[in-house]
């Protein structure tokens, strides 16, 4: 029989003010197919200001091999981040997110890249949660969180750090996420990682993490507000084409013509059970974002202290 590929790896969660996301979490974490006795629980609270930290100590058991630890001195994920992966032991480094749910097999399904020397990154796939809003079934329409889009990147292919796997040399070679780096770091590094080694990345479309899309037009603003301040900063650091802005006059346009032409006719076949209301709002979502991108590309300005690199010691 073949050898069995399982090297140790450490599994590293930001999470800040997730008291509610703890329990769903950790029962993912523990419903993990990979061998406890291979991996660790890595999830670094980054000074919340609820119970999460009390949450995630009093989790901790015997036989689950989760590991609670703090970032208290800078407020970003990838700071937190940086914190778990100095502590962690493993020669492979899997992220997910707080908010996120993997699936059973989602680490014995993404670490299997790995069996090839030459490769630095497994890239998952994100799928959002079924929800009922109009909203999340937009965003489910469009599979807005897959990593299709950010490995289709015309810059270089990357992946989320919502479920993304890096091998422990790479970032011996590269450092680490930028500390003070809010939004962007996920490409920043592997960029960095793609474009300044020999490492390729493969995508793992098996290894699935579940997340959850925006329910609200509130949360999809600030959802797209950072799509775009990502898209300033990686402009700055990395030469990346900045998105063409949101002009009045063409959002206006494209209003008018949603009232006066795609709205009769779009409801007409709605009533007739041959298109949907999420058809019928289709422009005004895609408007909707297009400004929020906008807003925060052209509103961003990366701070000089995320240009720093930091290293593993």
């Amino acid at each position: 029989m073949a050898e069995q590929f399982e090297p140790l790896v450490s599994v590293v969660i930001p999470i800040y003010n997730g008291e509610a996301d703890v329990p769903d979490l950790l029962e993912c974490l523990r419903s993990q197919t990979y061998p406890h006795n291979r991996v660790e629980y890595i999830v670094v609270d980054n000074n919340s200001r609820d119970r999460t930290l009390d949450k995630l100590n009093a989790a901790k058991t015997p036989d689950f091999p989760l590991k609670p630890l703090s970032e208290n001195q800078i407020q970003s994920s990838y700071a937190a981040r940086n914190t778990g992966i100095r502590a962690a032991q493993g020669d492979i480094i899997a992220f997910t997110d707080a908010d996120c749910r993997p699936q059973k097999d989602w680490l014995e399904k993404l670490i299997q890249p790995f069996k090839k020397p030459e490769i630095g990154l497994s890239i998952g796939e994100i799928i959002g949660l079924t929800g009922n809003s109009l909203l999340e079934r937009h965003a489910t329409r469009h599979e807005v969180l897959s990593q299709k889009h950010t490995l289709a990147h015309s810059f270089c292919p990357y992946g989320q750090t919502a479920n993304l796997a890096v091998r422990r040399q790479a970032f011996e070679k590269v450092g680490l996420f930028r500390p003070y780096l809010t939004t962007g770091g996920d490409a920043d590094m592997c960029w960095r990682i793609l474009r300044e080694t020999d490492y390729q990345y493969e995508f793992s479309a098996d290894a699935i993490a579940l997340h959850r899309h925006r329910a609200t037009w509130d949360e999809l603003q600030r959802q797209w507000q950072r799509y775009g301040r990502s898209n300033r900063y990686l402009h700055e650091l990395h030469g990346v084409d900045l998105m063409r802005d949101a002009t009045w006059s063409e959002i206006g346009y494209r209003g008018l013509r949603w009232l006066l032409k795609e709205v009769p006719v779009k409801s007409a076949k709605t009533l007739l059970g041959r298109a949907s209301w999420l058809d019928v709002m289709q422009t005004p979502i895609d408007l909707f974002t297009f400004r929020a991108r906008s807003q925060g590309q052209k509103q961003a300005q990366l701070p000089e202290a995320a240009r720093e690199i930091v290293g593993l010691s």
